[in-house]
């Protein structure tokens, strides 16, 4: 069996979210149409996480599997030539035979863009925050999701995970122009987990929540009800990207930039 690792671009906008689905237009979807198209019958594509319905990406990574051998810079060219233009294929590389987008992954790394006014060009990568925000106020709250902990107030339908236990390795916040940015490199996320803490973090720099309430979300502990629900603070998708697939042996990550200006 031959095993090929794929990074890929892709506008999340359209689609609802990667992983294939019946009776919905996904990401992996398109991308499997494609390559069927130009290969033929694939024996196994998967991918290293699954973005929800319209989260973007600047390099998912996924692994497809063949019987036969393929040529990977004209693969790459064909597949390109046959994906919807919000989907593009960055690279194509022979892979261990053994490789798996997702078990082989050490971490992944999202990048959640805040916009601080209304944008005409950047309105699908950003989530406009009408409200003044503190930038010190969420800056002194971050620290506290570094390390493993228990991320079960920022997880949707926490019973259909194994575990909602967490490592993260780092989570950063920057300012660029009109935008707010974070980062966040976990082991794995629970669904809408980012969008989650992205908008609890906007709750604290809004001076709606203490930094202390939302060090204790961290630990997993309950709110009274009077200081707001987390679920109802849930960031919108368009601001999310999934920044980074790391594996090892990858380079450090590079300085947190935005993907989309806003000046």
């Amino acid at each position: 069996m031959n095993n090929y690792k794929l990074v890929i671009e892709y506008a999340g906008t359209r689609y609802s979210g990667w992983q294939e689905q019946k009776n919905a237009i996904t990401v992996a979807g398109e991308l499997r149409s494609a390559i069927e198209k130009v290969a033929g019958p694939i024996d196994d594509l998967g991918g290293a996480g699954r973005t929800d319905a319209g989260v973007h990406a600047l390099a998912q990574v996924a692994h497809v599997r063949f019987e036969r051998s393929l040529d990977v810079l004209k693969f790459q060219e064909q597949v390109n030539a046959q994906l919807p233009s919000d989907i593009h294929v960055l690279q194509v590389a022979v892979a261990k035979p053994r490789f798996h987008a997702r078990h082989a992954a050490i971490s992944r790394t999202y990048t959640y863009q805040i916009s601080r006014r209304r944008t005409a060009f950047a309105k699908k990568y950003v989530w406009w925050v009408q409200r003044r925000l503190d930038l010190e106020r969420m800056r002194a709250a971050l620290p506290a999701v570094v390390g493993e902990h228990d991320f079960i107030r920022f997880c949707d339908r926490p019973q259909d995970q194994r575990t909602t236990r967490v490592r993260m390795d780092r989570a950063e916040i920057a300012e660029s122009g009109s935008l707010i940015l974070l980062r966040f490199e976990a082991s794995n996320f629970l669904w809408r987990m980012v969008r989650r803490l992205t908008g609890t973090l906007v709750e604290v720099g809004a001076d709606k929540l203490a930094v202390e309430d939302f060090a204790a979300l961290v630990e997993g502990k309950e709110l009274p009800p009077e200081k707001g629900i987390v679920s109802e603070w849930t960031a919108p998708p368009s601001g999310l990207f999934l920044e980074r697939v790391r594996y090892e042996g990858d380079p450090p990550l590079a300085p947190l930039v935005p993907v989309f200006a806003v000046p």
